[in-house]
């Protein structure tokens, strides 16, 4: 994963947290108009950092995999933990990067088909 990438999801993680804690103290819902900002912020954070947190998770098991290859007993065990850990750090790379996409302004709104039928043989 690229650093940007990295810093960029840290600064998300270290703002949910943030955010949680300003949700959680007791004047949060004084002004109604912050708490449901904030509510939205954190309704689009929530699914990046748990996904990054995910993808920190299984590069701390490919790190421990990596370790064990030393050990002769464990190599075989080592070595595929390694190749499914880093499957999983593709797909979770990817997924990542598709959450990190920026918003079209016109996803939260409706949208109305209407179909009519053609003219013509």
């Amino acid at each position: 994963m690229k650093t940007s990438i990295a810093a960029k999801l840290d600064q998300a993680r270290q703002r949910l947290g943030d955010i949680n804690a300003l949700l959680s103290s007791e004047g949060a819902t004084r002004d109604m108009e912050q708490f449901r900002r904030l509510s939205r912020e954190h309704a689009e954070l929530e699914p990046v950092v748990e996904l990054f947190n995910k993808y920190r998770d299984a590069e701390q098991d490919v790190a421990e995999a990596q370790e064990l290859l030393a050990d002769p007993e464990m190599r075989n065990y080592a070595e595929s933990e390694i190749k499914t850990g880093r499957e999983r750090l593709v797909a979770l790379e990817s997924e990542l990067q598709k959450l990190l996409l920026p918003r079209d302004p016109n996803d939260e709104r409706n949208i109305f088909l209407e179909i009519r039928a053609g003219t013509g043989g």
